[in-house]
């Protein structure tokens, strides 16, 4: 089972990337924050809406020393075709993996194995390779980059800033917070 602060699991996978098929791995991408943003599946209702989000944000995620990684359990052939087909997955730069093994979806506890699709979930694994985040929500209901953005950012922080806390809805540049007994009640 996937823990936050533990070590996130390995993995290798072929991906549609740069409108070619390449082999991926998470050890890839070791020194950068790795977003695993699992979807169910392509050519489907909610998920063109989140990873078009995704797309539109990619340049200020990857600003912030982070990559995204999109996994469903579709081939990276399905990856293909529907990047051809559809206006809004196009503007995806990022790589898309393959999971048709269903070994990276299990391996991060968000396989639906009585469907063989993945969970709509948001992994965010830091530089050292440990999970920091995990977001799994209902199928009607997709995520927003925006959002996620901000979580990296404050991860950054904490990570930069031992000792200190964002506190909700916190942006760059916000008052933070130094937990202590002196808070305690106090805020």
């Amino acid at each position: 089972m996937v823990k936050l602060n533990e070590q996130a699991p390995t993995f290798k996978a072929t991906a549609y990337a740069d409108e070619t098929f390449k082999d991926i791995s998470l050890d890839d991408y070791k020194g950068k924050f790795v977003v695993l943003f699992f979807y169910p599946a392509d050519f489907t209702f909610v998920c063109p809406t989140e990873l078009e989000d995704m797309a539109e944000m990619y340049d200020e995620i990857k600003k912030e020393g982070a990559e995204i990684l999109s996994v469903s359990t579709d081939t990276h052939f399905v990856h293909k075709a529907w990047h051809d087909a559809s206006v809004a997955i196009k503007k995806i730069k990022f790589p898309m993996l393959g999971d048709p093994l269903h070994t990276i979806s299990e391996a991060y506890d968000v396989l639906r194995t009585s469907e063989g699709l993945a969970d709509r979930a948001t992994i965010i694994i830091d530089p050292d390779q440990v999970v920091k985040a995990i977001e799994i929500t209902d199928e009607p209901i997709g995520r927003n980059a925006k959002e996620l953005l901000r979580k990296i950012q404050a991860l950054k922080f904490a990570r930069e800033n031992p000792g200190l806390a964002c506190p909700a809805k916190w942006n760059p540049g916000d008052k933070t917070l130094k937990p202590g007994i002196d808070l305690v009640g106090k805020i």
